[in-house]
């Protein structure tokens, strides 16, 4: 299992395949605030809360200075499907070898119905304008999440 980002901790650059096929680079973002989500598998009860209630809020976020980027190992045409099906507006990236995911400390053991089992862990990394992470979560839960991150982030409504 790789380490976990902590507050202070430089945040492992990347570039993933977005639903678009489009290259997004975490390094082309610096001087913005980005949120970076991983989820276990698009168009899963789950992931599919979460992935809406952050398009849901994703213009506040934006508003408040934020990008938002989901990453799951799904592949690019998985997750255009996932974004037609459920309207999403944000930008999802496929880690199909889930190097990412590991980088982040957002794949390893974790426990599934009482099993110990190698997976995706429900994780949120915010990254602050020069690449260091402010705030990192592992094993979120998919319902009230972008609520609780809003609070944790000190934003409004």
């Amino acid at each position: 299992m790789s380490d976990r980002l902590a507050p202070g901790d430089t945040a492992p650059d990347f570039t993933l395949t977005d639903d678009t096929g489009a290259q997004v680079s975490l390094r082309n973002l610096r001087g913005t605030k980005v949120i970076v989500y991983f989820y276990p598998a698009a168009m899963t009860p789950g992931c599919t809360t979460q992935a809406c209630d952050f398009s849901d809020s994703l213009e506040s976020l934006k508003r408040d200075g934020y990008t938002v980027l989901g990453v799951s190992p799904d592949t690019p045409a998985k997750l255009a499907q996932f974004r037609e099906r459920d309207h999403l507006s944000i930008p999802l990236l496929s880690d199909p070898d889930k190097a990412v995911l590991t980088a982040w400390g957002a794949y390893g053991e974790k426990k599934l119905y009482g099993k110990t089992v190698e997976g995706v862990i429900r994780s949120t990394v915010v990254v602050d304008e020069d690449g260091t992470v402010s705030h990192a979560f592992y094993n979120v839960k998919a319902t009230g999440h972008v609520a609780k991150l809003r609070r944790d982030l000190g934003l409004e409504g």
